[in-house]
């Protein structure tokens, strides 16, 4: 087993504790991910790097309780969610989380606006909460202007903000993020990146980003590098300043 505990300060926001996920295949098991131990501190921009098949996308699947592990477990602020039941994991998701991934994932018959309240309608906010809560996001992401256009209308990089935008709108404690500038110029690319390094210090958020952008890893609070499923590098920096969440 690989273990690599940091020394954060206060109870991890993320703990993964022989974390190992494994699919039988026609040739054998492959072993997408390996008996990973891992804390991440609350507050913190987290860079997760590795090459294609290392195991970054089936490690966010676990942490998201959208994939089951093989072995070992994943706590989320405190709560053991492997071993919760799938009826519990979709209101955990919908409170807990905020996804973000490549291909954006609007909905392209709704304006910025409609795409962001998505969340906010799934747990049946108060009309008047869910209208100041999008225009709060839309704003804090700089997409007031363009709130009422539909995606066909905004760019790429407008894309990704309004999807960052939907991902807070229910206030999650940890965001996921995978290749979240995989489609973008690196101009583009970095200006998301700033906005996600902003959104953990204003949100006080744990954010955990797969990524090969070398602008986030330059970004991050600290790095963590899988290779064939295991960690290689636990990036043991000083954990950045946390935001205590209620």
């Amino acid at each position: 087993m690989i273990e690599h505990l940091s020394d954060a300060p206060v109870a991890p926001m993320v703990e993964t504790v022989e974390l190992s996920r494994e699919y039988a295949m026609p040739g054998g098991v492959v072993h997408a991910v390996r008996d990973v131990s891992i804390r991440v501190g609350r507050g913190q921009l987290i860079a997760l790097r590795g090459r294609s098949g290392s195991g970054k996308t089936t490690f966010l699947s676990m942490v998201g309780a959208l994939d089951r592990p093989t072995h070992g477990t994943v706590s989320v602020d405190g709560l053991t969610v492997s071993d919760l039941p799938e009826s519990e994991l979709i209101e955990f998701r919908r409170r807990k989380l905020g996804f973000i991934f490549q291909a954006f994932g609007l909905l392209p018959v709704l304006s910025a606006a409609e795409n962001v309240e998505v969340p906010l309608r799934l747990i049946r906010a108060d009309p008047k909460q869910r209208d100041r809560r999008v225009r709060e996001l839309l704003d804090l992401v700089g997409l007031s202007g363009r709130m009422n256009h539909r995606p066909h209308e905004l760019s790429g990089g407008e894309q990704q903000r309004v999807a960052i935008a939907r991902a807070l709108a229910n206030s999650p404690h940890v965001l996921l993020a995978d290749e979240p500038t995989g489609q973008l110029d690196s101009q583009t690319g970095r200006g998301i990146m700033t906005v996600l390094q902003q959104l953990v210090r204003s949100e006080g958020l744990t954010a955990i980003v797969a990524t090969h952008d070398t602008t986030l890893i330059d970004l991050a609070d600290r790095v963590i590098e899988l290779r064939d499923g295991q960690v290689v590098d636990a990036g043991r920096q000083e954990p950045a300043e946390a935001t205590r969440r209620p």
